[in-house]
């Protein structure tokens, strides 16, 4: 029970961070349209949380191991976001928005990551499983969509700083209580990022999961637009996100039953081939109600993606690089995939329309699985000996 309630606050974090961050994801294209950007200069704002994350998630992951806290940078952060999105909510033109929104970003990207790392932590300290920690975040990212859909389809998509300052109040309440890491080691040097830089297995990984996320990324993007696009509402997107979410919620929770059954490859690669057909079958629809019956496939790719991804990178980085190595992870998963997706997709959705765009998703998750399954039969593919890495 003890142990139970020591995780109360965690739990709690990971639901009001990723709440709020539904908003942004789900309902920010809307917003933007709103504000008259066409999908072109929506795919310029959205690159820039990429953009910022890959500076900030490597800067703050550092912070955390240098100074041995996740908690005190976590607040750091969460006070970034309270204070940045209230200013980049005011903004209204292209290039305000877009320059408030690096400061926006830069505070706000490393907060699910360094959630992530505690929640790691915590796992291994009491030996629990981890996505039974994480489904907490799935859990207010699908309650926050589908609440905060209806909420924005009556009242107006141009109030969705209002949802998100609840929930980010949420999180900054939250963060006080927190039960911080504790690492038993001399303080990281900056040289001590050698060993990350240098992790050839690391960074090949890196690489190749490229190829799935910046496909992940793009949805992340346009599928708000794309269900607009095929004739649905405000309401219709917090329903799709909701579905697609509350599978992935499920998938963490029941993570400890079946995680452990094959190598994290071998589920990266399962995620990998539904990755591919879930875009393929999205390309194919022609009404918005279709997307929404098959976001149940997101629980199948991202859940099981990412929760596979994130405890191989564990194994491949050094433990007392843990929240720099998350962060390298992060930045590559959501920053350089983001600015990507965002960046090619918005381009592509203008041009040619979204089922364009989902068929070309389609198809570089496919390489993507391919290379990964060559990467697992080579030597490549086996983390580092467990004697490097402390």
């Amino acid at each position: 029970m003890a142990k139970s309630k020591s995780l109360i606050p965690l739990k709690m974090l990971l639901f009001s961070f990723h709440a709020s961050n539904t908003v942004i994801l789900s309902f920010l294209p809307l917003y933007l349209q709103f504000k008259g950007l066409n999908g072109t200069e929506i795919g310029w704002v959205l690159a820039i949380g990429p953009l910022a994350s890959i500076f900030a998630q490597p800067f703050f992951g550092y912070l955390s191991d240098k100074y041995k806290t996740v908690k005190w940078v976590l607040l750091i952060c969460i006070i970034g976001l309270i204070i940045g999105s209230t200013l980049f909510f005011q903004m209204n033109t292209l290039v305000s928005i877009i320059l408030m929104g690096a400061v926006f970003y830069f505070f706000t990207t490393p907060i699910g990551a360094l959630g992530d790392s505690l929640a790691q932590r915590r796992a291994d300290d009491l030996h629990v499983s981890f996505g039974t920690i994480r489904t907490w975040g799935s859990i207010g990212f699908a309650t926050s969509s589908l609440v905060v859909g209806e909420i924005l389809a009556n009242i107006g998509i141009q109030y969705i700083i209002f949802p998100y300052l609840f929930f980010g109040t949420m999180a900054l309440l939250v963060v006080f209580r927190l039960k911080d890491v504790k690492v038993e080691s001399d303080p990281v040097q900056l040289k001590d990022v050698k060993k990350i830089i240098t992790n050839k297995p690391f960074l090949i990984f890196l690489g190749l999961i490229l190829f799935i996320t910046i496909g992940h990324r793009a949805n992340d993007s346009f599928i708000g637009l794309y269900i607009e696009q095929l004739g649905g509402s405000e309401g219709l997107v917090g329903l799709a996100w909701f579905v697609g979410v509350a599978t992935e919620a499920a998938v963490f929770a029941f993570a400890g039953f079946w995680f452990k059954k094959f190598h994290p490859l071998i589920f990266i690669i399962i995620a990998g081939a539904l990755f591919s057909m879930r875009w393929f079958l999205f390309a194919a629809v022609d009404d918005p109600v279709h997307i929404i019956a098959l976001q149940f496939l997101h629980g199948l790719t991202f859940g099981i993606f990412y929760l596979a991804a994130f405890s191989y990178v564990t194994r491949l980085i050094p433990s007392i690089l843990q929240s720099t190595g998350h962060l390298v992870f992060f930045a590559t998963f959501f920053g350089v995939s983001g600015i990507v997706g965002s960046l090619v997709g918005g381009s592509i959705f203008d041009n040619f329309g979204g089922g364009t765009l989902y068929f070309g998703m389609g198809s570089l998750s496919l390489i993507g699985t391919i290379l990964l399954i060559v990467y697992h039969v080579l030597p490549y593919g086996k983390e580092i000996p467990s004697g490097e890495r402390s």
